[in-house]
């Protein structure tokens, strides 16, 4: 691991420079930050970013290289680079560090071995970071160090790497490798078997130039192709060459009694050759069957099928492709003394060592560096730095969004004009992007319902197309060419109108033509760019049968506080008729300290905002969906909805609660506006009842009263469960255009299960929106559950529900449910089509267009038909790469 030492500055802001100048800054010309392998937005988005990034605002300097004003001196320090590259640097675990006596004990005991040259120690992170001397090799220096630290009383060891996102990019690249690999192989077989075709073909070719006029001399050269031997060694190369993986494959299937499509196909090309040969090689037989053009054939236009399709299916699969590019396997870790490293201001102090290490080695708490042009590794909170990050590959927001102190920021993102420095919050495969990459995935695994029939279908629809196929040659070679003797002056029969040779060509046309792939890949394909699209949109699906049952959505129910409302509500007035409004303020901010509702926080918060001073409690409880009760100064405070406060002292009388309630409710009359959701949680004390009141009130979504409408044009009933007061979720419901009769107040968390269970046995098929922990009962009972992520974290709704809205717009559920549409249709119109190309084309086949008509494929005909289906499902599922989310199409 090669020790790079940095001090990164912004030059317009001497706000977030070191104040230590005496360092020699170089051009560090080996810096190559680390850039996703594909942008996913177009440049014009970002013009007036990319012009701070072609003159960098920041430098890179060595923060323990002695100051040096000779010029030559100077010179030498640039060429250190390389030298420097060469030095080790290990990183070490060390615990038992309790004060500034610690940090320095370890720092000199480390310091004390000759092999190190400088030592960086955070008692915080817990961390040491050791420069080692050019010569010093890492490994066993490192062991011995951690020794050395353990003796003296600091458990130390080396950080060990982890694999979580190594491996799983590792194991990306080398999928990718792969398939580019099986692409070269494909085409060069495709090259193989088109040659054998035009070679073996070349009678036919000079048949047709004739008849267009184009008269070509037949030398020996062409008589040679005319030659049945010829034509049979060609055939049998056909076979062995191009063709050999494939006739393998199918005879190996039927071996073990799960014949597939390379079972068909192999059989109608062996078939074909087998008959050919034993009418050239018996002519005593009299078949005159020599058909050595169509195996050919054949296998041409299936492996140029095969491999257009594969080519199709990478495509496919590119989306998810993107999202695991935006893994960043290093990071650059920043360990600094704990003084010297709790300003916001500077970026990274001069004393601090800056580690390029595995992202695996990222540990929570640890502080990150990350420069302009760079993808964030880590899920964290900023601690410095101001720039602007790009979240669209997250959330679909195509704006990015600027940055700074306290801010949190998430690990796949593109930081584009500032450093950074960032503290990890969660790291590696317990990052944002790995859940993502990971659930993706899963989704992609599961099953949907639909598919289970296709299954159906194409489990026993091979043996029917060799039952079909055998029937076909039986009916035409005993029956149908004594019934119907005019079909052997078509071509298919021969010149000499063969029966054997038109029952035998009919058969191998049915084996051929039926096409089991388009049913097996009709729901997967569309199933796999669906839920890839919906990841780059900022929707987070759990699996495919989400999409199926999404998409039959006709009831929405919607969560008001959080959902609705913009989730971050405010304290707008108290009211007391016994005491001040700050101690009723005081006591309730105590007992609402450890719960993490919106409404608690927004407690809290006006109380430090006052800066009162919040008393201590004892023996909370915390019941979701109606309030909290603790213990405060000997007496138990209940804040929460009237009737649980009320039922828990039962002191107050009815007409001086409402009272109460009208007070509260006049003193935020016209302080909020209209768009305002006023919500009223009460205080109660032990002997004393109901002593105040509190108004929140939370803003409406911007995008709240768009989705409703929205909804219900697509013939989508919308209802509004909230466990508030009837007068603040009637208010809201009458803001976005609910009914009236569409709204249901002061439900428990059992109360909102009890109303989704009531809609789906009333057999409509429900979605539950929400946000809270007390929707995640209701978000897992509804048939979809859809959860929106506030500022990045998971919680006990994320956790329940089939979808979660990485973007946290409302909107979003609008994209979620025209995405499963989409999705589905596709997944509809490729069955659709599986089904009826295989009930036209293997009558078709089969013969009985011949009669009639004097129609009839030939198995090269068969063959082509039959790759043209497959390409059609999977080019069918890939146009769903067109479908725009409703905020892009309005962007």
């Amino acid at each position: 691991m090669n020790t790079i030492l940095i001090r990164a500055s912004l030059s317009p802001d001497p706000k977030l420079l070191s104040t230590n100048s005496n360092v020699d800054r170089f051009a560090f010309n080996n810096f190559k930050p680390h850039l996703p392998q594909r942008r996913l937005f177009p440049h014009r988005r970002h013009r007036f970013l990319l012009r701070h990034l072609s003159k960098p605002n920041f430098t890179l300097s060595s923060c323990l290289q002695a100051a040096s004003p000779n010029p030559i001196a100077a010179a030498a320090v640039q060429e250190e680079p390389r030298a420097a590259a060469a030095e080790a640097s290990v990183l070490l675990d060390v615990s038992g560090m309790m004060c500034g006596g610690c940090v320095s004990r370890v720092k000199s005991v480390l310091s004390a071995d000759d092999r190190v040259h400088s030592v960086a120690v955070n008692m915080l992170t817990e961390t040491a970071a050791v420069k080692l001397k050019a010569e010093v090799g890492g490994e066993e220096v490192a062991e011995s160090l951690a020794g050395k630290l353990t003796e003296y009383g600091f458990v130390a060891k080396r950080r060990a790497s982890g694999m979580g996102v190594a491996e799983s990019v590792r194991k990306w690249k080398e999928m990718v490798k792969k398939k580019e690999e099986m692409l070269v192989t494909s085409r060069n077989r495709v090259i193989l078997a088109w040659t054998l075709v035009a070679l073996c073909c070349g009678s036919h070719a000079s048949h047709i130039l004739h008849s267009l006029g184009i008269h070509i001399a037949h030398g020996s050269y062409m008589d040679m192709l005319h030659n049945s031997y010829v034509k049979g060694g060609l055939a049998m190369a056909a076979l062995l060459g191009p063709g050999r993986d494939l006739l393998f494959d199918g005879l190996r299937a039927f071996r073990k009694g799960s014949p597939n499509m390379n079972s068909l196909v192999g059989f109608g090309s062996l078939a074909a050759f087998t008959i050919s040969a034993v009418s050239l090689l018996n002519p005593d037989l009299q078949w005159d069957a020599s058909f050595f053009d169509e195996p050919v054939m054949l296998l041409g236009f299936v492996l140029l099928g095969r491999s257009l399709e594969e080519r199709a299916r990478i495509r496919a699969s590119s989306d998810m492709n993107e999202l695991l590019s935006l893994i960043n396997t290093q990071s650059r870790l920043v360990i600094a003394t704990s003084e010297n490293d709790s300003s916001g201001d500077i970026v990274l102090g001069s004393d601090a060592i800056c580690l390029e290490v595995p992202t695996d080695d990222v540990r929570v708490g640890d502080s990150v560096l990350v420069l302009p042009g760079e993808t964030i590794p880590v899920d964290g909170r900023v601690l410095a730095g101001r720039s602007v990050v790009d979240e669209s590959m997250l959330t679909g927001e195509s704006l990015p969004v600027f940055k700074e102190k306290e801010l949190t920021v998430s690990a796949g993102t593109i930081n584009w004009d500032g450093p950074l420095r960032i503290e990890a919050t969660s790291t590696g495969s317990n990052s944002m992007i790995s859940k993502i990459v990971r659930m993706v995935e899963d989704a992609q695994g599961h099953e949907a319902p639909i598919q289970r029939l296709a299954d159906s279908i194409a489990g026993p629809f091979v043996y029917t197309i060799m039952t079909l196929s055998a029937t076909t040659f039986a009916f035409w070679y005993y029956i149908g060419t004594h019934i119907f003797p005019d079909v052997l002056l078509n071509d298919i029969a021969g010149p000499d109108g063969d029966p054997l040779l038109l029952s035998l060509k009919l058969a191998v046309d049915v084996l051929v033509v039926s096409c089991p792939c388009a049913l097996g890949l009709a729901t997967p394909t569309a199933i796999l760019v669906g839920t890839s699209l919906g990841a780059r949109q900022g929707l987070l699906v759990r699996g495919a049968d989400v999409l199926e049952r999404l998409a039959s959505i006709d009831h929405i129910a919607l969560d008001k506080t959080g959902t609705l409302t913009e989730g971050k509500p405010a304290v707008s007035s108290i009211a007391s008729f016994k005491y001040k409004e700050s101690e009723i303020l005081q006591i309730a901010a105590a007992v609402e300290s450890t719960a993490s509702h919106p409404i608690a926080n927004a407690i809290l918060n006006k109380a430090k905002s006052l800066d009162l001073s919040i008393p201590v409690t004892k023996r909370q409880l915390t019941e979701p969906g109606f309030g909290t009760l603790a213990e405060v100064d000997g007496l138990l405070v209940a804040v929460g909805s009237l009737e649980w406060v009320h039922e828990r002292f039962q002191r107050t009388d009815r007409p001086e609660i409402l009272n109460l309630e009208h007070a509260v409710r006049q003193s935020s009359e016209g302080i909020t506006p209209s768009n305002y959701s006023k919500t009223i949680v009460y205080v109660g004390r032990e002997g004393e009842g109901i002593i105040g009141a509190i108004a929140i009130s939370d803003s409406l979504r911007h995008d709240a009263e768009f989705t409703v409408t929205r909804l219900q044009q697509k013939g989508i009933r919308t209802v509004l469960f909230s466990g508030d007061r009837e007068e603040a979720v009637a208010t809201i419901a009458k803001a976005v255009g609910i009914e009236k009769e569409c709204i249901k107040s002061s439900l428990t968390p059992q109360g909102k299960s009890g109303a989704i269970s009531s809609l789906k046995a009333a057999g409509h098929h429900v979605a539950m929106v929400g946000d809270g922990i007390n929707d995640a009962p209701s978000l897992a009972l509804a048939d979809v559950g859809i959860a929106l992520q506030i500022e990045g974290q998971e919680n006990a709704a994320s956790n329940a529900a089939s979808i979660i809205l990485l973007g946290n717009k409302l909107s979003q559920v609008v994209d979620a449910l025209e995405l499963a549409q989409a999705t589905m249709a596709k997944v509809y119109q490729n069955l659709s089509w599986a089904v009826a190309y295989n009930v036209i084309a293997i009558p078709i086949a089969a013969g009985v267009l011949l009669p009639q008509y004097d129609f009839a494929m030939t198995p090269s005909l068969s063959g082509g038909m039959m790759a043209l289906s497959s390409i059609f499902v999977v080019t069918n599922s890939l146009l769903l790469q067109l479908h725009k989310s409703e905020s892009a199409r309005k962007n």
